[in-house]
This record gives structure tokens, C-alpha cells and sequence, in this order.
């Protein structure tokens, strides 16, 4: 759901020549070398249309045994559980996916900071191959109400703030997701994303 074209474009513009398909087919998704699983919007309508499509066996084979890359719900599917609608994501992070807590939502100068958060913001890398030739503290664009919260946080591997810190990057095995989205985030998210096209995990 959601930002489709714009991930797909951005991934051409770095893919070296390789196909990039925009696809609901399970059947697809499994034939994929690589598979990138954006999502926008609420998370409950994004489980929905997943189970819908029947994509869920699909995803979680892609996440188990292919380079795979959350983005934005895509991140946040992967965990648990969604304070937003209360709804079960498909477990393959262990953790919870929480709201912005209201009373923390105050910038260093004092001011109310808005929910959702919206616009560019400085991140701070833990080590990963998908971080090379990225300056720790890039700027890249989030557009966000809620954040995953991993009960293991061996898994994090980038850090941001908005009133409180928040993770903003997981990553284990063959997976890497963002709660940002690199297709909007310049010249450092197209370098994640072809890091990505790149990866041999």
C-alpha cells in the first residue's frame, strides 16, 4: 500500500539494469531474488490487504531466506504487535509498534513538537553494510505517528529523536528495515538503496 511507484522508480534509478517488479502475486514475491516491502497508511488496513492478497506466507519466506528491505510499515509489520487498531503484525522481530507518547512531545527549544512526525531528521548508525559510504548523522525523511520499540536491541541499527529516541533501523540475518523512507530521503537514500540491490548477506 502506498508509495509504490515512487520506491520502484527510485530503485531503477540505482538497480543497474535489473528488473524491478511491482507486484501482488505470492507467486512473484517468491520467485524474487531480492524483495523490498514498502507500506503507508494504518497499520490494521495494511495487515488487512496483506492477508487479503494472500501475501502473508509469501513475506515471511521472503524475510527468512532472501535480502529483504522494510520500509516505513513495512519496518513496522514485521514486529509483534501495533498499538494502532490493536492489531498483531506478522512476528518476525520480537517488540511493539507505539504511538509517540504525547507528553514527551517537546523539541530542545521547548516547543510542542507535531504528531505525526513529518520531515528530515539526522539518524545515528549502529554498524551495517547497508550504512556504507553514508555519513553517520545523514538526514533522511520520515513521515511517522508511531515507532517500533524491539525487545532485542541487538537488532537496532539506527537511532533518531523526535522528543524522545526512537529506532529507526533493524536489521539481522538478511533483513534491513527503516522507518524512514530512503526513496525520499536524496542522494543518502538512493545510496541505501542501492546499497541494498548490492547486499550479499
Amino acid at each position: 500500500m502506498g508509495n509504490l511507484r515512487s520506491v520502484s522508480k527510485a530503485l531503477e534509478h540505482v538497480a543497474g539494469g535489473k528488473q524491478i517488479i511491482v507486484t501482488a502475486d505470492p507467486a512473484v514475491v517468491a520467485a524474487a531474488e531480492r524483495v523490498v516491502f514498502p507500506g503507508q497508511g494504518a497499520m490494521p488496513d495494511c495487515m488487512r490487504e496483506l492477508d487479503a492478497r494472500g501475501l502473508r506466507p509469501a513475506v515471511l519466506a521472503a524475510a527468512k531466506d532472501k535480502p529483504f528491505l522494510g520500509i516505513c510499515i513495512g519496518l513496522q509489520m514485521l514486529f509483534e504487535h501495533s498499538e494502532e487498531g490493536n492489531v498483531a503484525g506478522l512476528g518476525v522481530f520480537a517488540g511493539e509498534v507505539k504511538r509517540f507518547p504525547d507528553a514527551r512531545m517537546v523539541g530542545v527549544d521547548g516547543q510542542r513538537l507535531k504528531v505525526p512526525h513529518m520531515g528530515w531528521n539526522c539518524l545515528q548508525q549502529k554498524p551495517h553494510a547497508l550504512w556504507a559510504k553514508i555519513a553517520d548523522g545523514a538526514r533522511f525523511y520520515f513521515v511517522h505517528s508511531y515507532c517500533v520499540q524491539p525487545a532485542d536491541s541487538s537488532v537496532v541499527t539506527g537511532t533518531a529523536e523526535y522528543g524522545i529516541p526512537f529506532t529507526c533501523a533493524v536489521g539481522r540475518d538478511n533483513i534491513f528495515a527503516v522507518q524512514f523512507h530512503p526513496e525520499k530521503s536524496a542522494q543518502d537514500g538512493l545510496q541505501l538503496l542501492k546499497n541494498f540491490v548490492e547486499w550479499r548477506p
